[in-house]
């Protein structure tokens, strides 16, 4: 299964490199780079359908041409990844026992939770 996502034409298999979205309050439709996430109203286009592309009458066609300096990952890209990498070697802190039969501990708060036991 390729995760690429592909254009929303029907039968249409080329990769997509556009999203078109529209905004019905200003009658427009907006034709920007492929969208990080597919999201369920808009649609994604490949190069072919983005140029042929053609709006309703009285409707004005958007076409947002992409930020060469966002092209590939950024710095913040990058120290986003590092920071989630050292997140997931930490190691997980010890479990906290749900129940205790000693009596010292029993009914003991824990930050806003109490332990409760059977007994309690």
């Amino acid at each position: 299964m390729s995760l690429a996502r592909r254009c929303s034409r029907t039968a249409c298999g080329r990769p997509a490199v556009n999203t078109l979205t529209y905004v019905y309050a200003d009658q427009t439709a907006v034709l920007g780079p492929l969208a990080t996430y597919a999201e369920p109203h808009a649609y994604d286009l490949c190069e072919v359908h983005s140029e042929r592309l053609s709006a309703p009458r009285g409707w004005e066609v958007l076409r947002l041409a992409p930020d060469p300096k966002a092209q590939g990952p950024s710095s913040d890209d990058l120290l986003a990844l590092a920071d989630a990498v050292r997140e997931a070697a930490r190691p997980a802190p010890a479990p906290v026992p749900l129940h205790s039969t000693d009596d010292a501990t029993r009914g003991a708060k824990r930050g806003h939770l109490r332990v409760l036991t059977p007994t309690d």
